[in-house]
């Protein structure tokens, strides 16, 4: 009887165990899902569809990155973006541009009436002054953008007190001023040890990604703790958009399409789950970023070429500062 009933703990005991581990694994495949497996069907040229972020918020998968915009420049691409259904603007601190971004978002929306709720924001604050004082650096963005709250807070890279301006950016979530909080060029190097050292999982990293640089570590790993993932450079890194552009591979299967090198170059990272933000002040550039929902990429075509699986480029460079690796942009 001792042992029919030892036999019966054990096996009590491997099922809840066994239970424990499905749970865990049905948790993990939702969550990968969730923010990357992007509904493209059903989309249509001008709207790109939205993922729901672990934040609970929904952000649109394709947008404009402003990095190399400024002033009248930056305004204009902006609201060209806007015009032509763009949801998702993506600034920073260091682009020298979030006044321009708020003043170009107020603008359409007391024009268009579109609500401000549609329109999802991403700022940035910086390793430096900024993390050594994040509450007034958050602050200092919420005044020069403008725009009631920001959707997204990202820190833009490791460095020194980056926990103490992660925590800043939740407080701010907590007052309703922020939406949700992220980071900028982050691997899975440090990813682990933030996440136990803060109280809110970060919804998105945000890192350099593109068909020469792939990061097919990171994507899925990231993924997989249910943290989106965007590319910064999603058509190519400072000298390697050209290369990218001219490759005779993906000009073939643009053709094959009747699109543009930079279309194929945008579908194939939705199709990897990956949001993109490529910047454009050209607003004949802006409109074919968001018409890329009228085509598919075959996995032959995904899988290609040897530039199409990637090869690392030296864009981003590492540096290691007070032990943390940094990627500098």
């Amino acid at each position: 009887m001792k042992n029919i009933v030892a036999v019966t703990a054990l096996s009590l005991f491997a099922f809840n165990a066994y239970a424990k581990d499905s749970g865990r694994a049905a948790v993990q495949e939702n969550a990968f899902a969730q923010v990357s497996e992007f509904n493209l069907k059903s989309a249509k040229n001008g709207t790109a569809p939205k993922i729901t972020l672990n934040s609970g918020y929904e952000m649109p998968i394709l947008g404009l990155g402003t990095y190399s915009l400024r002033g009248e420049t930056c305004k204009k691409a902006v609201r060209s973006a806007l015009e032509q259904g763009i949801r998702l603007i993506d600034t920073a601190f260091m682009y020298d541009n979030e006044k321009e971004v708020g003043e170009a978002i107020r603008e359409f929306v007391k024009k268009s009436g579109v609500p401000r709720e549609d329109i999802f924001v991403i700022t940035k604050i910086y390793p430096g002054e900024q993390f050594e004082n994040p509450e007034k650096a958050i602050q200092y963005a919420l005044d020069t953008l403008d725009i009631s709250y920001i959707d997204m807070m990202l820190l833009h890279h490791p460095g020194s007190n980056d926990i103490k301006a992660y925590k800043a950016i939740e407080k701010f979530i907590a007052q309703g001023k922020v939406r949700s909080a992220g980071l900028s060029n982050w691997y899975i190097e440090e990813i682990d040890d933030f996440i136990a050292s803060v109280n809110i999982k970060p919804a998105l990293v945000q890192n350099e990604i593109h068909p020469y640089y792939q990061e097919k570590d990171v994507v899925p790993y990231m993924q997989n703790l249910g943290i989106a993932v965007q590319a910064w450079y999603p058509l190519g890194g400072r000298p390697y958009t050209q290369n990218l552009l001219s490759d005779k591979t993906i000009a073939k299967i643009a053709a094959s399409h009747g699109v543009s090198s930079a279309q194929v170059i945008l579908r194939w990272h939705l199709q990897r789950g990956v949001v993109a933000i490529p910047g454009s002040s050209n607003p004949a550039h802006i409109k074919e970023n968001i018409s890329v929902f009228n085509f598919e990429l075959s996995d032959e075509e995904m899988q290609k070429s040897p530039r199409l699986t990637g090869t690392k480029s030296t864009t981003g460079i590492r540096r290691v500062e007070q032990g943390r690796v940094e990627k500098c942009r």
